[in-house]
């Protein structure tokens, strides 16, 4: 029986999936961040061979036919064929941006558009499995509006400000303090300082609990972020479109307040497009796989 092998690189955690041409899964496995453009290549290379290395573990790695990899770093394939070169692994791997797996985790259309807020943030549109326009989708440092970690940056942000202005903590500054370890101005911006940038992503969770709270501080953050999504999205969609919209990203999987903003903002530009949920992003590439050999 013939296997095919779906990964999905991302920003934070790097998943892979061995599965038959119909589905079923045979294999699994996940790691670290791996994605070559925001982690250095060494420890790209070993979350990657982590990953692949559980997901082969329990299958012939000569039945599989072909692999997807999914990556917002798709134009630096060569640490997912060093990987593979080592594992000895000999399918044809096609690696995709993380946008095509998304959608074809979301979705059976030949086209229609996409949204992804994880770590980062990008909008595409998609068309017969691949992407026609794209907007965002930048890094950290130029762009990812509406992403975990523009949110966890605006927390941080926001909490300087109040302990600077000496105002009372609410419930997202007592958090994001207490996250951070220093409740004075100056020592908080120095520990913010000292952690690596994409630390800031780790913040968001605590934004997403304190809306839910209530915070208004916190609230007023998601509607930011999802008005930076929704404008992203605006950007490869005309309106009135009516083909699908995918939402995928850990973000908005798991951020309520955030994902309702954003169905929101969708229901009035495009009030008759069917909106999807992406499932987990390995299986898109797994279909995608599958779909090279069928």
């Amino acid at each position: 029986m013939t296997l095919v092998l779906g990964i999905d690189i991302g920003g934070t955690a790097t998943r892979a999936v061995v599965t038959t041409l119909g589905g079923t899964r045979a294999g699994s496995g996940r790691a670290g961040a791996a994605n070559p453009v925001t982690v250095p290549a060494s420890e790209a290379a070993a979350n990657l061979t982590a990953a692949l290395t559980a997901a082969l573990s329990t299958v012939d790695t000569d039945r599989i036919g072909a692999a997807v990899a999914g990556a917002a770093g798709a134009s630096r394939p060569a640490v997912i064929q060093a990987a593979f070169d080592t594992l000895g692994v000999r399918c044809p791997l096609r690696v995709v941006g993380d946008a095509e797996v998304a959608f074809a985790a979301g979705t059976g259309e030949p086209a229609g558009s996409v949204l992804i807020s994880g770590t980062g943030a990008v909008a595409a549109e998609i068309s017969e499995g691949g992407i026609v326009r794209i907007a965002d989708g930048l890094g950290w440092l130029l762009g990812d509006l509406g992403s975990g970690f523009w949110i966890g940056r605006a927390a941080a942000t926001a909490t300087a400000r109040t302990l600077y202005r000496g105002d009372p903590p609410g419930p997202l500054v007592e958090r994001v303090t207490a996250a951070v370890g220093e409740g004075a101005a100056d020592p908080f911006v120095v520990a913010v300082h000292a952690r690596p940038p994409r630390e800031l992503a780790t913040l968001a969770p605590l934004v997403t609990s304190a809306a839910a709270d209530g915070d208004a501080l916190a609230v007023s953050i998601m509607d930011e972020a999802a008005t930076h999504l929704c404008r992203t999205l605006a950007e490869i969609r005309e309106p009135g479109d009516r083909s699908p919209i995918v939402l995928a990203g850990g973000v908005l999987r798991h951020c309520l307040p955030l994902r309702a903003s954003v169905h929101g903002r969708i229901a009035t530009t495009w009030p008759d497009a069917p909106v999807c949920a992406a499932g987990p992003g390995e299986e898109g590439a797994a279909r995608l796989a599958a779909r090279l050999l069928t």
